[in-house]
């Protein structure tokens, strides 16, 4: 293995612990509720950007829920 192929892989380990998530029970009550209050506000931004774009955007921040 090259040193390069190591330094991706340590990379890779510390984004993986990253995404860890300490499942917290008073925070994740509230989390789909608040992604879901983050999507409907991101829908309202159609006169900023393209319709598809802000639908993406949406649906991006609704996959994030658990």
């Amino acid at each position: 293995m090259t040193p390069e192929d190591e330094a991706f892989q340590e990379i890779e380990r510390k984004q993986q612990r990253r995404m860890v998530v300490d499942d917290d029970d008073d925070i994740m009550c509230y989390r789909n509720d608040v992604l879901e209050e983050v999507a409907a506000c991101i829908e309202q931004f159609t006169f900023a950007f393209g319709v598809d774009t802000v639908h993406s955007f949406a649906a991006f921040v609704r996959a994030m829920k658990r």
